[in-house]
Formats: structure tokens, sequence, C-alpha cells
């Protein structure tokens, strides 16, 4: 149960996955990469509309961690196979074991109300309206990964499972 992990989260915004993460974060006492922190850090200091830049950063930071014995929280919608796949390949090169994490929220009202009334928890950060949401390219996944359906928990409640689902993952790994 030693192993260097790298936990991959990914989901629609406004599913819990933030929230999620940062609770695996502390409870496995992981380094927590944010890839809007990330982003919106970038537009900041050097004034330029961000695309791929934010997760190629994350990618050398992850990395550079990993392979120093860190394991990694990575938050991030990862809506495309090419991220999940790149996300992968961090781990492999750094030497180190990676769970996917894809977390929803199957409730459709539920989930449009917390993406409506969430604040921005990055000082600049817009965040997507429900629309946006609802129109974000996210490709069907191909490789396993654990779900977690955050309609109708607590944050707690949410938390609990995912740890209980990660600790048997891990049986495996």
């Amino acid at each position: 149960m030693n192993t260097t992990i790298l936990y991959i989260f990914s989901g629609l915004p406004g599913s819990g996955k933030s929230t999620l993460a940062q609770g695996v974060s502390s409870e496995l006492n992981c380094a927590y990469l944010r890839i809007d922190t990330i982003e919106q850090a970038i537009r900041d200091l050097c004034n330029f509309k961000v695309e791929g830049e934010g997760y190629r950063l994350a990618y050398r930071v992850a990395s550079d961690n990993l392979k120093g014995g860190m394991s990694i929280i990575a938050d991030s919608c990862n809506p495309i196979e090419l991220t999940r796949t790149e996300w992968q390949d961090v781990a492999i090169n750094a030497g180190a074991e990676f769970i996917n994490i894809e977390v929803i929220c199957s409730d459709k009202t539920e989930h449009k109300k917390r993406v409506e009334n969430r604040p921005s928890p990055i000082k600049g950060l817009k965040l997507p309206t429900w629309e946006q949401v609802g129109q974000r390219e996210y490709h069907p996944w191909q490789s396993d990964r654990i779900i977690l359906d955050t309609a109708g928990k607590t944050q707690n409640e949410s938390l609990q499972e995912l740890i209980l689902s990660i600790k048997e993952w891990r049986t495996k790994i």
C-alpha cells in the first residue's frame, strides 16, 4: 500500500469533483494539482488565452512529484481521451500507478443548481454557465475507472464512499 499513485479525477464542472479531490488529498496525504488554479495563474501572469498549457505544466509538476515518491491528486475536467491517456502516461513514465476517478451528478436538477449557485474558489476564474457545461465536449470512457455519483449525497457521504472505493481498487494494483 506504499505505492506512489496518480489519482486522476475527471468530471464535468459542478459534479463535486474538486471538493472530493481536495478531500481525498487530505485523507490520503497527497499533493493536490488543480488545472483551474494553474490555468488562471497562467492567464494572470502571462495575459494570454490558455488552451493546453495548464495540462502540460501540470503533467510536468505531477511527474516530478511522483518520481520523488509523492502521490498526486490531479483535478481537472479531463473530458477527452487524449488528456486521459496523457495523465496515465505521466504515471507510467514516472514508475507510478494510477487510478482514474470519474465524478458525476446523475440528477440534472441538482447538477444545474450546483453550477448556477457555486462561488468561484479561484480569484479571477470565471466559472462556466449551465449551458456551457451542457455543451462541453466530454468523450465516453474507454478505460477502467471508479465512478462516483454524488447526486443526493452529502459531501461527507460522497467522500467516504470514494475513500472506500479507492481502498478496494488499491488492493487490485
